[in-house]
């Protein structure tokens, strides 16, 4: 069965290949697992979907790396920044293509042309939705992290932080609330809720049933009490509290094999906070 698709570009020296790292980390994409092996290196970057697509009978006129995106007018320029600051050439102007999409093209390093792009109509004649979107520039946000199972929710916490940051989040607009532990979660949650001072609140933690013989009830009054705390605030509270087994289903879901849960909270928190500001709240 099909899993995947990888577009492999090999890259004609190390100042390139440095060059394309930093403007797909400005871009926000996700790194993959790299790998060195006899002198060589890559750098894989993830999106969350990929296509293959053939074309015969006509020339498709666009570039061989196609990047769809949303939000294509902020991704234009925060392309022409990296440009200006790396002595590239600026991108070219987003221009309306017969396939009812807007494309812009732009060149980081000599001889590899990307596209970026999103459709001029993106509901596609569906009923318009409001989304939250990912770049949360000039946003503030509070983590509230237990220092209890620290292996992990250290883990969670650089996580969270790099989502905030690769999101346009400054460092300094980022409190860290260290408590002893997953019961503490909420009171601190709210304390920092009711001041109104940040767009999000992001709780992480981790319960192991076999460490705590009141897992439960433990589990329960946490959720209890950052939902409440949510709801009775209005701020947005992005739910990190891992519930696991062992300590090793921890570890997976702190970045070993199912992604890191800590990540995923602060993209949440990123998007409830955005919704809030398009509905007005």
């Amino acid at each position: 069965m099909i899993k995947g698709l990888t577009l492999v570009r090999s890259v004609a020296s190390a100042e390139d290949f440095e060059r394309l790292m930093s403007l797909f980390e400005a871009l926000g994409f996700e790194h993959g697992k790299g790998w060195e092996l006899d002198g060589g290196k890559g750098a894989p970057f993830l999106a969350p979907l990929g296509n293959l697509e053939l074309v015969t009978g006509r020339d498709p006129k666009a570039p061989p790396i196609l990047v769809e995106v949303t939000e294509l007018d902020g991704v234009y320029e925060v392309v022409k920044s990296w440009a200006a600051s790396h002595g590239a050439p600026a991108p070219a102007e987003i221009e309306l293509q017969p396939w009812k999409a807007r494309l812009f093209t732009v060149e980081p390093v000599a001889g590899m042309v990307l596209g970026f792009w999103e459709w001029d109509d993106p509901v596609k004649g569906k009923p318009a939705a409001i989304e939250g979107d990912l770049v949360a520039t000039g946003m503030k946000f509070a983590i509230v992290v237990a220092r209890w199972n620290a292996v992990i929710t250290d883990r969670l916490l650089q996580g969270s932080l790099d989502a905030l940051l690769r999101s346009g989040v400054k460092r300094e607009d980022i409190l860290i609330i260290r408590v002893p532990g997953c019961w503490e979660i909420p009171s601190a949650a709210r304390t920092l809720a009711e001041q109104k001072k940040y767009d999000g609140i992001i709780t992480l933690g981790l319960l192991l049933r076999g460490e705590t013989a009141h897992y439960e009830a433990i589990y329960n009054e946490v959720a209890r009490g950052i939902g409440q705390s949510q709801q009775e605030t209005g701020v947005p509270h992005a739910f990190g509290v891992l519930t696991c087994e062992t300590l090793e289903q921890a570890l997976d879901r702190a970045g070993v094999k199912a992604g890191n849960k800590g990540f995923e909270a602060a993209i949440a928190a990123i998007e409830m906070a955005s919704i809030q500001k398009k509905v007005g709240a």
